[in-house]
């Protein structure tokens, strides 16, 4: 087993049981951005499938991580999961190369994930390619403070953090790089998530019909 993999199974383990924390704090949050979406839904870098309890019991969701060692987690979380829900797939796919054809989905949506993919640039390439004219995008991200001395801080911060957890960027504006790619704004909020130290944007946004 090799020294990333090891790195890989630590995360899904650790993060699995972080998560039971952070589920009770963000669910207001998710709940807000994802109650309304319909249609064909992609989640990216699902995770122990925190969304899933916020979806429309009538949505399709098809929910991706490309780590081999969360879908076990988030097939877990689906099975728990009352009736009645939408209906959730589960596979892996990186959301840099995403396995679907252009067009496929009326949503996309990625909660506390972008922060980790090794290309952005990349991830919101395809984030753009998979949705349909007019889809929704929903993002929750934890991004860079705009206090500068905060910033230089997650900078300095960056290469530790990353090896320990699975490559997240604690300096990244993720959502600028949907905005800059020609998503357009609906609402974009900094809302306080509590127990986390770094600022969070909650975007919604649609690639343009």
């Amino acid at each position: 087993m090799s020294g990333l993999d090891l790195r890989k199974r630590w995360f899904a383990a650790v993060y699995g049981r972080l998560d039971q924390r952070l589920k009770v704090a963000t669910a207001p949050m998710r709940r807000e951005l994802l109650s309304d979406l319909t249609g064909d839904i992609l989640d990216v870098g699902c995770g122990p499938g925190t969304n899933f309890e916020h979806y429309r019991a009538d949505a399709h969701v098809t929910a991706v991580d490309y780590s081999e060692h969360m879908l076990p987690l988030a097939r877990r979380t689906l099975l728990a999961l009352p009736q009645p829900h939408a209906v959730i797939e589960v596979r892996q796919a990186d959301a840099t190369d995403l396995p679907f054809r252009d067009a496929s989905f009326d949503a996309y949506v990625s909660t506390l994930v972008l922060c980790s993919v090794d290309d952005l640039d990349a991830a919101v390439e395809e984030a753009w390619r998979v949705l349909r004219p007019g889809g929704a995008l929903r993002l929750l991200e934890h991004i860079r403070s705009a206090t500068p001395w905060k910033a230089r801080l997650q900078s300095w911060l960056n290469p530790a953090w990353g090896l320990v957890a699975d490559g997240c960027h604690l300096d990244r504006l993720t959502h600028r790089a949907f905005i800059e790619r020609g998503f357009e704004v609906v609402e974009e909020r900094h809302p306080d998530l509590p127990g986390e130290p770094m600022p969070v944007v909650a975007l919604r946004a649609r690639k343009p019909a």
